[in-house]
């Protein structure tokens, strides 16, 4: 986990940082191994009262790792020994799958979270941010759900929360364009809880306050808030059977080929 992710607990609060800087803590195997490890380590992470998520370096997460897409060019798939043919419908974390669990596993957590976001929160980046409570971001701060530019779905547990939090058409635009949007428009779409000079020294100061409440009023404050959204189950299920129509087939593998040759794609109409 330290070569991905490093966890500092001080007065309760976590502060738990990805440490991949020199690939802009890009999502690789080892990153998603990762955060699925920090969450079920917090899990039971006795006296715990709040946590900070956040990233060293230029950014929060610029998404899947290029090793990954690179892979796609050639292999089809999702870039990784067997993906082609793995089962992405098959539940391994409760009602979630592997890399659904790197983000659905941060709203599992009993206390509130909140992701302190710099530089580029891209694709599955930006649904990491999505499993947090709170998103702080730096004002020049990028965004997108950028999946539909690799021919892809947001499959990262990121639709059930973004029905929650933002406009259907708004939703739809996002996801239908893969546009980069600003922290600015972040805030005004609701994916933003404030713009914050320094959003890491903001996220812990407010973890401070949360870790000087009531533990009890807390946990049970986000258990009731929990409940208040869509059904997360079937949302979950559907993401992952809508990517395996799509990963690996012949438009998602143009997709991925026009992307990374710098040319226009040529898509063969369905």
């Amino acid at each position: 986990m330290s070569e991905r992710i490093s966890v500092t607990m001080s007065d309760g609060v976590a502060d738990v940082r990805l440490v991949r800087a020199d690939k802009m803590n890009a999502l690789d195997a080892a990153m998603f191994e990762a955060l699925v490890a920090t969450t079920a380590r917090l899990q039971n992470e006795k006296g715990l009262r709040a946590v900070v998520l956040s990233g060293e370096g230029r950014a929060f997460c610029a998404g899947l790792d290029m090793g990954r897409f690179a892979a796609m060019k050639e292999h089809g798939g999702n870039g990784i020994a067997g993906g082609a043919t793995r089962d992405l419908s098959v539940r391994t974390h409760g009602i979630a799958n592997g890399p659904q669990q790197a983000v659905w596993g941060w709203r599992q957590l009993p206390v509130p979270v909140i992701a302190a976001i710099h530089g580029v929160a891209f694709g599955g980046g930006f649904q990491l941010a999505l499993g947090a409570d709170m998103r702080f971001l730096a004002p020049d701060t990028r965004m997108s759900i950028m999946e539909i530019k690799w021919g892809l779905i947001p499959d990262m547990a990121g639709t059930p929360i973004l029905a929650s939090l933002v406009r259907d058409d708004i939703l739809r635009d996002l996801t239908y364009t893969g546009r980069i949007f600003s922290a600015a428009e972040a805030l005004s779409y609701g994916l933003a809880t404030r713009l914050c000079d320094d959003p890491r020294a903001a996220a812990l100061e407010m973890a401070r306050e949360i870790a000087g409440k009531s533990p009890d009023a807390i946990r049970a404050a986000k258990r009731l808030l929990n409940k208040l959204s869509v059904d997360p189950a079937p949302a979950l299920l559907a993401e992952s059977v809508e990517q395996m129509k799509l990963m690996g087939f012949p438009n998602q593998t143009e997709a991925v080929r026009a992307n990374i040759e710098k040319r226009a794609p040529r898509f063969v109409d369905v």
